[in-house]
């Protein structure tokens, strides 16, 4: 999938993690302007991520729930 389909996906509330940061924990997107994606991490917060740079894995939400 292309960067820019990638982000088309991600709007505020959609859950992702970040692969080089594990530890960080699950995250929800917060806004997505342009390439700079702000995402709330269980374990570190507010980030800032710019996805032309890093690829995201996105979390089923459904599977959350469970």
């Amino acid at each position: 999938m292309s960067r820019d389909a990638f982000a088309s996906l991600l709007a505020p509330g959609s859950f992702v993690r970040h692969p080089d940061e594990p530890d960080w924990g699950i995250g929800q997107v917060q806004s997505v302007v342009g390439s700079r994606v702000t995402v709330n991490f269980e374990h570190a917060g507010k980030r800032t991520i710019n996805i032309a740079v890093i690829d995201l894995d996105m979390v089923d939400a459904a599977a959350l729930s469970r």
